[in-house]
């Protein structure tokens, strides 16, 4: 038997790399590969696997695994701020649609129980598959991603209700307020008991394990803790998957819970890997062939009732029409714990085969258009969601602001921007999408709540009147959607964009931004620079070093950006020129030097426009104009050349490796 079964999983691996190999030619995510590689090998189809029961087993671990990893990504912080989307928003979206199922349940003349039943069943979306998708797009710290975790969270929270609330439904189970009580102090101890033992005894745990050295014993205590606690919490009667994703959430209090994710992050997949292959098993092609008309339209059905019964649940936090609906279509298919609130149904004579079948078939499908849902879900609530934001949100107080910095985001990067322009005395306004915030920091900060990708938004904040603006959200879609609205409604304005990732710098560039921030590349030159510094490595030439690596890496752009621009577009915007105020520094070369002597036009190619000392401006300064310490020179140029000759006003020493590399051009 043993041998049987390794032949099975052997069969769905190697089928699982040809139908994810094609899927992937045909530009289908993964997923998609993986749950027509159940429909392929179950048994309505080839028949290639006996023991479902032991895959189904299988690939609940890899839900578990994968609500670990959330549970460690999530800071205390971060945490903190999910509890109202959590209760409120969670709360909301599965009470709304239990009562809207249960009332069209009594339209069509079903009982009330049945009714009850059938919206639990709806209620519950996939945790596997959404935040799988979540993570690989990058998406998590969005304010979509941020909801549809807790929402999430939320749903998991309730799968125990749920489940021990079938045998009640279904009248087989009497209850007595003893009983209650007695389970209801059962799981609060043990609960206090793990979080005891987290807060005294966990990282004890931890500094023995990696004291050890040894990271076949971190991993085994990793696992040991994770399906520890799952297994803890289905005792409980709770889900697997809330007591790993609770486990997750203590070990992201240790020092070395990037040691620990690191290593379970491999066995994860691979579980859910099978976790999806198992999903597409459940779908029986010949009932499917039987009753395709009514099963394609009650997966219509489902998918817009629940998408329309999700929105409240976000626009009540006070989040835009734009945003309600991308989290509402993610949301929108049904979850991997209802297969096992349906099995129990079906015991306890909740339903039928038949509807039994017709839900399993409506099921599958949701997931399989899941990931095509997510895709264009920015495109559909674009054009629903677009101007339809609730009044009280339609746009800011109109700035009467000029000449000011527009900051997009309050993350850390928007308020580290926000205390540098107001100690420079710089005019600013703030624009934030999450309620929460806004209403934080309401007073103390010209801070409004909106959607920045609207234009009335963006005409109430002065963007027309604007000298910059600066974009540091995590959004890669509204980043891009930002951008060109403020293009539009300033052709002069000077926009800088954060992304994630290099291969966004060139289309934000192409669609107006002038600056683009990539994390990944600015996070590289961190780690060099902390790198050589404990080589002792002096501290000017870590920053040649990483000018010369910025003016590479800006090139490299440009040249992907100038192979799709046309001439007009490139002329029309001037990209390689702009202007840049350097302070000359106490040592500098420049300093008690005239501009016809410094040879920074002949040299550098730059222009000295005007040069600012003791709050004075001197425009047009002349060739005789000798420059001192403490001046602020403002140079014309093109931008690759700042890099070089930015180091030259900071003082000797930095000279040597940017002139080289001027040399070499």
């Amino acid at each position: 038997m043993e041998a049987a079964f390794l032949f099975e999983i052997v069969i769905i691996f190697l089928l699982s790399i040809a139908v994810t190999l094609i899927c992937g030619k045909l530009r289908l995510p993964a997923t998609v590969g993986f749950l027509l590689t159940g429909v392929i090998c179950g048994p309505s189809c080839l028949r290639l696997v006996q023991d479902h029961e032991a895959i189904d087993q299988i690939a609940e671990i890899g839900v578990a695994m994968l609500l670990f990893t959330i549970g460690m990504e999530l800071s205390g912080e971060a945490l903190n701020r999910l509890k109202r989307p959590v209760f409120l928003g969670g709360a909301l979206q599965i009470g709304l649609t239990i009562a809207a199922v249960c009332g069209v349940s009594l339209l069509a003349g079903i009982s009330w129980r049945q009714g009850v039943f059938w919206g639990c069943l709806v209620a519950l979306s996939s945790s596997a598959i959404v935040l799988r998708i979540l993570q690989e797009k990058g998406q998590g710290a969005t304010p979509t991603g941020r909801l549809t975790l807790a929402i999430l969270v939320f749903q998991d929270i309730m799968v125990a209700p749920m489940l021990l609330g079938v045998p009640l439904l279904a009248g087989t189970l009497e209850l007595t307020w003893n009983q209650a009580l007695t389970s209801l102090l059962l799981v609060a101890g043990s609960l206090g008991a793990v979080f005891v033992f987290a807060h005294f005894g966990l990282n004890r745990l931890m500094e023995a394990v990696m004291r050890a050295r040894t990271r076949e014993i971190l991993l085994l205590t990793t696992l040991g803790l994770c399906l520890g606690m799952a297994l803890l919490t289905s005792a409980l009667g709770l889900s697997l998957s809330l007591g790993a994703f609770l486990a997750g959430l203590l070990l992201a209090r240790s020092p070395y819970s990037m040691s620990v994710i690191s290593g379970i992050l491999p066995y994860r997949d691979v579980f859910m890997s099978l976790f999806f292959i198992s999903v597409g098993m459940m779908l029986n092609l010949g009932y499917f062939g039987q009753h395709f008309v009514l099963i394609i339209a009650c997966t219509v059905v489902f998918v817009v009732l629940k998408t329309l019964l999700t929105l409240p649940a976000v626009l009540v936090q006070g989040y835009p029409l734009k945003v309600a609906v991308i989290t509402a279509m993610y949301l929108a298919q049904v979850g991997e714990f209802s297969f096992v609130l349906a099995a129990q149904g079906l015991q306890a004579g909740l339903f039928d085969m038949d509807s039994y079948q017709t839900f399993l078939a409506v099921s599958v499908l949701t997931m399989m258009l899941t990931p095509g849902m997510i895709a264009a879900a920015p495109k559909i609530a674009a054009r629903f969601g677009g101007h339809s934001l609730p009044p009280a949100q339609a746009a800011p107080e109109k700035s009467g602001l000029e000449d000011h910095l527009v900051i997009i985001g309050f993350g850390i990067s928007g308020k580290h921007l926000a205390h540098v322009a107001k100690e420079s005395g710089i005019p600013y306004e703030i624009l934030e999408m999450n309620p929460v915030t806004v209403n934080r920091y309401r007073g103390k900060e010209p801070i409004s709540h909106g959607d920045a990708s609207q234009p009335v938004v963006l005409e109430h904040l002065g963007v027309p009147r604007a000298r910059a603006m600066a974009i540091v959200i995590s959004d890669p879609a509204a980043v891009r959607n930002i951008t060109v609205e403020a293009r539009k409604l300033n052709p002069n304005l000077y926009i800088v964009a954060r992304t994630r990732f290099v291969t966004e710098i060139g289309p934000l560039h192409r669609l107006g931004a002038n600056d683009v921030v990539a994390e990944e590349f600015e996070s590289s030159i961190e780690v060099f620079s902390h790198v050589l510094s404990q080589y002792l490595v002096p501290r000017q030439d870590i920053e040649a070093f990483a000018s010369h690596l910025r003016l590479a890496n800006y090139r490299m752009i440009r040249r992907m950006s100038a192979a799709v621009d046309s001439l007009g577009e490139v002329a029309g915007r001037l990209p390689d020129m702009g202007v840049q105020a350097l302070r000359l520094e106490p040592g500098s070369r420049f300093c008690d030097v005239t501009l016809a002597n410094s040879d920074i036009r002949p040299r550098y190619g730059l222009t000295v426009v005007a040069i600012m000392r003791n709050g004075q401006i001197m425009a047009s300064p002349g060739p005789e104009t000798r420059l001192e310490a403490g001046d602020v020179v403002y140079l014309f140029g093109k931008k690759e050349k700042f890099h070089a000759i930015r180091a030259l006003f900071s003082g000797p020493g930095g000279e040597r490796l940017p002139e080289q590399a001027l040399e070499a051009q």
